[in-house]
């Protein structure tokens, strides 16, 4: 009998071990970005991103699972011309009185290996909530040489509709309703 509780002590701390390999990661707001392209008028791609965001990664590569929350302030959109700037915060289009911040928390982690290549998960942008999958193009944890901490991050993408959430302005006339985000995400462990 006391072996059989020996070996099922080891067998809980063995297994138990390795569902405990979930870290979770700062989002490092000077290595992540947020960014958007959209056609206009069918002639060229407007780019933007955002410049202020925060958030959090867990990950538990050994049970190929997470969660994501990041929040973006919307007021922080940047194209480099600030007419436009101005125009993406009115009523016309973000609003970002109304609606200050956009928020994506992604809870269903797809892998191939120990490599994330996808996050799905709901996006919330002018007060409505639609499901987003961003698709990983890159993604990679290493030792960062500077903070002597892990880091893991990657390229992440998806398309959405902007009328999905209410932005309707210049459709289908000046831009379509389809919108490219582009994520860049790099996050030390916590």
């Amino acid at each position: 009998m006391t072996k059989t509780l020996i070996t099922a002590a080891l067998l809980t701390a063995v297994f138990g071990s390795a569902h405990a390999q979930s870290a979770t990661y700062a989002i490092d707001p000077t290595h992540t970005f947020a960014s958007f392209e959209i056609l206009h008028i069918g002639t060229s791609t407007i780019r933007g991103r955002f410049d202020k965001k925060d958030g959090s990664v867990t990950i538990d590569r050994a049970a190929k699972t997470g969660k994501v929350e990041i929040t973006i302030d919307m007021a922080s959109v940047n194209t480099g011309v600030a007419p436009f700037d101005g125009h993406l915060k009115s009523a016309d289009l973000f609003d970002v009185a109304k609606f200050p911040t956009a928020k994506f928390v992604g809870n269903q982690f797809s892998f191939s290996g120990d490599k994330v290549t996808a996050v799905a998960g709901t996006l919330t942008l002018m007060g409505k909530t639609q499901p987003v999958t961003l698709k990983a193009t890159n993604f990679n944890c290493y030792m960062n040489p500077f903070v002597k901490r892990e880091a893991c991050g990657g390229d992440f993408e998806a398309t959405i509709q902007r009328s999905a959430f209410g932005i309707g302005y210049g459709l289908p006339d000046f831009a379509p309703d389809n919108v490219r985000l582009l994520v860049q995400v790099e996050a030390f462990k916590q």
